[in-house]
């Protein structure tokens, strides 16, 4: 589905329909270029669009619309194709939901395909309409911006992440109560499936940072090098979680033992003092016939009283070591 169709011309967009056929006013604007923003298309859009290019000999259309795990930048003759990650954070489930945003650049062309919820383009785009200036640097200067916002939505979504995780924190090292050990590894996994795109993109941006230097207005550059000292600090910070909950799952696990061994010091001291009475009563249970305390008239108080003082002490003595 197309979303917006536009020609920018002097960094200002000229009054067409937002539709496929717009691309057929690119060539009575020399020094215009076209941005076509794609949801999710199929395989015809994205094919007609291409056509009205002229780049469908230069890309495989059913490769730029396969699924990508991982951040992409490739060169096929004049177009330059980059696949970024997008990252939204879904507080509910307590999930970092990822999307796939697709960016084919020519000189005088950009198309945009989102998958997904994160990083919509349409409020990006009014910003640089807003900037004459910024849209008048080409095809390089969108590519950037693009790349920008993508990295900047980061944040909320490690913000959202980070929250879930001071809470679990919490949870470890609050006394009573079960350890979340099953929201820990869930929150690990889900870090783990954004850290690998995340520190798999510095690369693919480093290239592209030395591929604009040979064509695109030193501004550009200049914000694309900044948009990528802005994502290593974003490695950073996943990393500093991902230890965070490594060191909050080890707490859990040692928590979780040592209640486990209290546990089993209460219930050996329980064991041990039910044995005194069981062990006493066993012995009187035996059927002698000489047993000289049977044909006293003291010897049944005398007995109890024996088991409750001997209880009574180990009581004592597991209270003073803390066993109780």
């Amino acid at each position: 589905m197309i979303v917006d169709c536009a020609l920018y011309d002097q960094g200002r967009r000229l009054a067409y329909d937002p539709e496929i056929d717009t691309l057929q006013q690119l060539d009575e604007h020399p020094g215009s270029f076209a941005w076509i923003g794609f949801a999710m298309p199929n395989v015809d859009e994205l094919s007609e669009a291409c056509d009205r290019l002229g780049i469908s000999d230069e890309i495989d259309v059913h490769e730029i619309l396969a699924p990508h795990r991982q951040p992409v930048l490739s060169v096929e003759g004049k177009v330059v194709h980059v696949v970024l990650r997008t990252a939204r954070y879904v507080d509910r489930d307590e999930k970092i939901s990822l999307g796939e945003l697709t960016l084919l650049v020519t000189e005088r062309a950009v198309i945009s395909i989102r998958y997904g919820h994160a990083s919509p383009l349409s409020k990006l785009r009014h910003e640089l309409e807003s900037e004459p200036e910024l849209l008048h640097a080409g095809p390089p200067a969108v590519l950037v911006a693009i790349i920008e916002q993508v990295i900047a939505d980061y944040s909320p979504a490690l913000n959202g992440f980070e929250q879930d995780v001071i809470e679990v924190e919490r949870d470890v090292f609050s006394d009573g109560g079960p350890q979340p050990v099953r929201r820990l590894f869930r929150l690990k996994s889900e870090v783990r499936t954004f850290q690998s795109p995340l520190e798999a993109l510095p690369e693919p941006l480093a290239r592209l940072s030395r591929l604009l230097r040979r064509f695109a207005h030193p501004d550009v550059v200049e914000d694309l090098n900044e948009a990528i000292d802005q994502l290593d600090r974003t490695v950073i910070r996943t990393r500093s979680l991902s230890n965070l909950l490594d060191a909050a799952l080890t707490a859990s696990l040692a928590q979780t033992s040592i209640q486990q061994n209290e546990d089993m010091r209460k219930i050996s001291a329980w064991v041990a003092m039910a044995a005194v009475p069981t062990l006493i009563a066993g012995i009187y249970g035996m059927n002698f016939r000489e047993m000289p305390e049977l044909d006293s008239a003291l010897g049944y108080p005398i007995v109890m009283a024996a088991m409750g003082l001997i209880v009574f002490g180990l009581y004592r003595f597991f209270r003073k070591n803390d066993w109780l």
